[in-house]
């Protein structure tokens, strides 16, 4: 291993993957060696992306993350791992954890973190999206000894909080249409991240590793109620909007009939709740501690919804 992080990033193809390698590259001559484990699978149907990471000096470490054979070979030469898995694998982090308290070249494990603070609230406990996450905390508190730890907590991401959902009344904003569906009473803030801004934290706690040792890092790009955001999307598309809104506790009950349905969308409805309600808010940040004062602003992330939902709409050719 070099002098400096030699890090190895699990379900770094993933959603939120993608923007933690390319941050990790973009700052490459700070670190080491830099990798991805992954599946032969994803190497077949993601060529052109892994040949891409390749060209740009990323090693692809091709496993099997449910053989502990292959997990550990691929542990050697690194001591830092950052998991982006997905929710859905969320739990899997433990044996991935385990191992590395086995090898004594891991000193760092930064788990999938990334997203709502699932310790916020006094009951955040009983939330059903949580605990997969709660999980892998517990196992950290009680069976790791050796392994240091790093939570990113960044909060809901602006790109898809920002979305088109069509007549979803979870929140949405259509910019071909001009029309959009604002949570609670619409002053209630909400603290969002970009994905771009999650992989410039990543960095920048690994950069600065005694401010983040064994804590969660509460950071976020920008703060901002939906009749903020509706404002910064009339301005910044000429157009007067027509805006209706799903008050909390519809929001309260069509969560629950989401959950009493098995309704797929029922995480997502129980994730605005908990944002509308405030569990996104700090009274101070930790971005500054870890060196990123850049973060992107409100006006930014409604500019990108804008471009990734109407192209070309600013040239007037959407």
């Amino acid at each position: 291993m070099s002098g400096k992080l030699d890090i190895l990033v699990f379900g770094g193809t993933g959603l939120i993957g993608q923007y933690v390698v390319n941050a990790l590259l973009a700052a490459k001559e700070d670190f080491g060696r830099l990798a991805i484990f992954t599946s032969q699978s994803t190497v077949n149907t993601k060529a052109d992306s892994i040949q891409s990471l390749r060209e740009d000096g990323l090693e692809i470490i091709v496993g099997d993350v449910r053989s502990e054979e292959d997990v550990l070979e691929a542990y050697k030469g690194f001591n830092t791992i950052v998991s982006a898995v997905g929710r859905n694998v969320i739990a899997e982090q433990i044996n991935l954890i385990r191992l590395a308290e086995q090898s004594p070249n891991i000193i760092r494990f930064f788990p999938s973190e990334f997203g709502t603070d699932i310790e916020y609230f006094d009951h955040s406990v009983n939330e059903k999206p949580h605990q997969l996450k709660l999980k892998v905390r517990a196992y950290i508190k009680e069976s790791v000894k050796r392994l240091e730890h790093t939570y990113l907590v960044t909060g809901p991401y602006a790109d898809l909080y920002l979305g088109n959902m069509g007549s979803s009344p979870m929140g949405s904003w259509n910019v071909k249409d001009q029309k959009a569906r604002l949570l609670g009473s619409g002053n209630d803030p909400v603290s969002l991240v970009t994905m771009s801004d999650v992989g410039k934290l990543l960095v920048g706690a690994l950069k600065h590793p005694d401010v983040s040792r064994n804590r969660a890092l509460k950071v976020n790009s920008f703060t901002a109620t939906p009749n903020q955001i509706l404002a910064e999307f009339e301005r910044q598309t000429g157009k007067k909007w027509e805006a209706s809104y799903t008050s909390l506790d519809e929001l309260k009950q069509l969560e629950k009939e989401a959950w009493d349905k098995g309704d797929p969308m029922a995480t997502v409805f129980t994730l605005r709740r908990i944002w509308t309600e405030g569990g996104t808010l700090y009274e101070k940040r930790d971005n500054e501690e870890i060196g990123v004062t850049d973060s992107d602003t409100l006006e930014i992330a409604v500019a990108q919804a804008i471009e990734h939902d109407a192209p070309g709409f600013r040239s007037g050719k959407s």
